[in-house]
């Protein structure tokens, strides 16, 4: 590839992986402002509660995303698979903006955020499925990790624009403005840049890898040879379970994790922590700013001296500093503390987070490689990311914040443990497998 087919790979997956994550955020961004619109409660803690486990709802349908386009993408090809899984999301996004309000048809409000949640949850399951295995599979064998860190540079960029429009909002409308009405906005924008991605990722080759298993299956379908695709797709998968709890062990901690230093952070700090929202907003995108820098340092760092060291850094460094971190951020409403809890928790989770795009389908043989890494990941993120906003909000709420402290310590414990218990894929032949075997 010359520089100007690498730009358009990257840009392709990048752009759709910016508004996926954009429409994704926005929801996080945004919860403190409208919960109040879905949920009739006079407790403010309440509806927030109501909200956040909406959230955790679009989490439980990233399984169900992660398997039906893991397959979509094992059998129709990964450049499809993001294209549709794109407009899903889009598409819940959308109907979240133009959603009615508690004070229009009353509780029944809630169902269209549900909905609408959900519909982002399904196509972000495929999101990241379909976008993981193509980037893996056009990178360049030796600079696969810095290509996958651009997976997440990207999602930053989506972050960071919903954090940014937050903080525009917040400034020129007013924090009452955003509350009423203007919290719509990122959400119907979200729905309708859809469309551009969409032109982006119709251009997209598929990859090499994914046309040479179609080759080799037609051949040895004429050969009368049995191929991967005929012993069915449980029997793939459970082939392969090693490989799926592995990734189980490393996406619980570093999701939640992430989820809990860039995206929830905010969101906590405004809510019970009562800073101000605007001066949050600012912070939180300086810190995803310099969270891509970070990301860009580990995935080079990954193609030099290996995939595990990024894990091993990540988890020890979390254990040690989960408590430590938080007791700044809960020790007053002044700002300065989330800046130093955000920036010290870039650092420790972009190790891992630059390199999940290429360590996860690095497991996996071609004809299982998209639901064989997305299917463990979206179950990690559904069970272990999809409950933190909720059990972190109500354990403060109890004044209980440590048991979450001890309870993100358990999680990047097994973080550690899955990494010594996986290979060192630096480097890998993803070409190395059998496509056809004998009968």
């Amino acid at each position: 590839m010359d520089r100007k087919e690498k730009r358009k790979i990257i840009l392709g997956v990048g752009v759709g992986n910016a508004l996926e994550w954009y429409d994704w955020t926005a929801y996080s961004i945004f919860a403190a402002y409208f919960a109040g619109q879905f949920f009739h409660a006079k407790d403010p803690v309440t509806a927030l509660l109501g909200t956040l486990a909406i959230f955790g709802a679009g989490f439980f349908m990233r399984p169900l995303g992660g398997l039906f386009f893991g397959w979509f993408a094992d059998k129709y090809g990964r450049r499809q698979a993001m294209s549709v899984s794109m407009l899903i999301t889009a598409g819940g996004s959308l109907l979240i903006g133009i959603s009615p309000n508690y004070q229009m048809i009353g509780a029944a409000a809630a169902v269209f955020l549900l909905l609408g949640r959900m519909l982002q949850g399904f196509g972000h399951g495929g999101e990241v499925v379909s976008s993981f295995t193509y980037v893996t599979e056009m990178a360049p064998r030796k600079s696969r990790g810095l290509w996958s860190s651009s997976v997440f540079v990207f999602v930053t960029l989506g972050v960071i624009a919903a954090t940014l429009l937050g903080a525009i909002l917040s400034s020129t409308l007013g924090t009452d403005a955003v509350r009423e009405w203007a919290w719509r906005v990122p959400f119907i924008l979200g729905g309708l840049l859809g469309v551009y991605a969409l032109y982006l990722r119709r251009k997209l080759d598929e990859t090499p890898m994914f046309r040479a298993k179609v080759e080799a299956a037609a051949a040895a379908k004429a050969a009368g040879l049995a191929t991967p695709r005929t012993r069915g797709l449980g029997r793939e998968i459970w082939r392969h379970r090693r490989a799926c709890l592995r990734i189980v062990g490393l996406a619980a901690g570093g999701t939640v994790m992430f989820y809990v230093w860039s995206i929830m952070a905010p969101a906590f700090a405004m809510g019970p922590l009562k800073m101000d929202p605007t001066q949050v907003l600012w912070i939180s995108t300086g810190a995803n700013v310099f969270f891509m820098a970070c990301l860009v340092f580990w995935g080079w760092l990954s193609d030099r001296v290996g995939r595990k060291f990024n894990w091993y850094f990540f988890a020890v460094g979390a254990i040690v500093l989960i408590i430590p971190l938080t007791l700044v951020l809960n020790g007053g409403p002044e700002v300065w503390r989330l800046a130093f809890y955000m920036g010290i928790g870039m650092v420790l989770i972009s190790a891992p987070t630059a390199i999940m795009p290429a360590t996860f389908p690095e497991q996996f043989p071609t004809h299982v490689r998209a639901v064989g890494m997305g299917l463990p990941y979206s179950i990690a993120g559904a069970l272990a990311g999809g409950t933190a906003p909720y059990l972190q909000t109500w354990l403060y709420s109890q004044g209980n914040p440590r048991i979450f402290d001890i309870y993100l310590m358990v999680l990047c414990a097994f973080v550690l443990v899955a990494a010594i218990a996986s290979p060192e894929t630096r480097g890998k032949d993803l070409n190395d497998e059998s496509l056809v075997e004998a009968t």
